[in-house]
């Protein structure tokens, strides 16, 4: 909302046209202890040069000039620099709700093609307008299970991101939503034999992470058969969505939920990041969120309109399949733009670097120290143990100007000193080898290590 300054002039005619004579009789009706009667502790206020410093200053604060090596659900990949170009477009850039087809028939054209494509991805008969991230859009997908079967319990993989089972945790509070959860077996995978027990005739879905929060592929096919032979269904969880450039796409799950933030999204402290919901046809009236669709105008020419909005923005709240109802569809643009620079070949030479990149670096941190399940097949990130703490061992990285892998103690305690390690396309040889050799110095355990045979500590 754009601000407008008033003159005290201005605020005396205000108040006279309304008959009062002054401020505090406007705000007279709320009870004294409720008013503030000081000024508000705020900064002065600044000229518009001095902001701009303040922000540049800030913006050195950001880690200019680090390797980093986490990933867990946020990604550091390269960002095309027509992306910014493009959706700083006015007609873009403050668009709204694309209600009126008429005015709005480039954001709509935008939305329907980022569908086309997300679907050609994954695989799936129909895709949403984006959601808000892909912890939100899992949620989402498992209540649209709950709304399709008639059911009301979730199975959760332990192997989902930690976060994405708060947020769903958070969801299934009020809902009337029982969710139990699945472990992992010795390659970090779902352990299967537990998910078959966890399955009952009042499961809703099965949802799982596909490379999962450990970095392993999860063997899609074999919990599918096992959810649907309960009548269940199957929700897939991606949360790096350039693992679809290689890894073949989960279609035996019935809804896809998906975080496509790697797709020319920057980490931005968290956010604005681009969730997706990706299914069957037969299931899109319970589907949450926008549906694009073409048709032809009077004179036979090609047009855009919002098909689907079962969202409570749209339409009577007892009716609605969501609350999610901000408009996504610039960062969808950035999707957008990011698959069609790419393209199929693109991608695919995107992810095999990134597969490449995290291979090299696993098998270089496995002189030194452990790397766990790896047995399981992974994309780009994998679980490294050290001897010494990881919060200690990233301490010292800092010092070098690289950011460590992320401590898993938080999340899952039994697995000691271990952390998650992402490789991209942006993280080089050089930083891989410096890093393995800077861990290996300080880890009182990798040292010991390096005295033994490599084949040894390999096996």
């Amino acid at each position: 909302m754009r601000y407008l300054p008033k003159s005290a002039a201005d605020r005396a005619a205000m108040l006279k046209s309304i008959g009062l004579r002054s401020v505090d009789e406007l705000f007279a009706p709320i009870p004294a202890e409720y008013r503030l009667s000081r000024d508000l502790k705020v900064p002065r206020q600044m000229a518009e040069s001095e902001i701009v410093d303040y922000f540049r200053q800030r913006s050195r604060e950001n880690g200019e000039g680090y390797t980093s090596f986490l990933g867990a659900g946020a990604y550091s990949h390269y960002r095309p620099v027509i992306i910014d170009s493009l959706i700083s477009r006015g007609e873009f850039l403050t668009a709204y709700t694309p209600y009126q087809a008429e005015i709005s028939q480039g954001t709509l054209q935008s939305i329907f093609e980022f569908q086309t494509m997300i679907c050609e991805l994954t695989g799936m008969e129909v895709a949403n307008a984006s959601m808000y991230d892909g912890s939100t859009a899992a949620a989402e997908a498992a209540m649209m299970a709950v709304r399709l079967t008639g059911r009301r319990s979730v199975v959760v993989a332990r192997t989902l991101h930690p976060e994405y089972r708060e947020v769903l945790a958070t969801y299934a509070t009020h809902q009337g939503m029982p969710l139990s959860v699945a472990g992992f077996g010795e390659d970090g995978r779902l352990n299967l034999k537990q998910l078959e027990k966890s399955i009952t005739p009042a499961t809703a879905c099965v949802l799982v992470q596909s490379p999962n929060f450990l970095g392993t592929i999860e063997d899609v096919a074999a919990i599918a058969e096992m959810a649907h032979r309960q009548g269940a269904m199957l929700v897939v969880s991606i949360a790096e969505v350039v693992s679809l450039g290689i890894v073949e796409p989960p279609r035996e799950a019935d809804v896809i939920a998906m975080e496509a933030q790697s797709f020319g999204v920057p980490l931005g402290f968290g956010g604005p990041y681009c969730g997706v919901i990706a299914t069957r046809e037969k299931f899109v009236r319970q589907m949450p969120g926008r549906l694009v669709g073409q048709t032809v105008d009077t004179h036979g020419k090609r047009g855009f309109v919002l098909t689907l909005a079962t969202r409570e923005q749209h339409i009577r709240r007892e009716k609605a399949t969501s609350n999610i109802c901000t408009n996504q569809a610039l960062v969808a643009l950035m999707v957008n733009i990011f698959m069609m620079v790419y393209g199929k070949v693109g991608l695919k030479e995107l992810a095999k670097q990134n597969l490449a990149k995290a291979a090299y670096a696993a098998a270089q941190f496995a002189k030194h120290g452990k790397v766990l399940f790896a047995a399981a097949p992974r994309f780009n990130e994998f679980v490294l143990e050290t001897g010494e703490d990881p919060y200690a061992i990233n301490r010292r990285l800092l010092g070098h100007k690289v950011v460590g892998g992320l401590p898993l103690k938080k999340f899952y305690p039994e697995l000691g000193n271990a952390a998650l390690w992402c490789c991209t396309e942006l993280t080089s040889r050089s930083a891989i080898d410096s890093t393995v050799r800077l861990v290996a110095d300080s880890d009182p355990s990798a040292r010991s290590a390096k005295e033994e045979p490599i084949e040894e500590v390999a096996r």
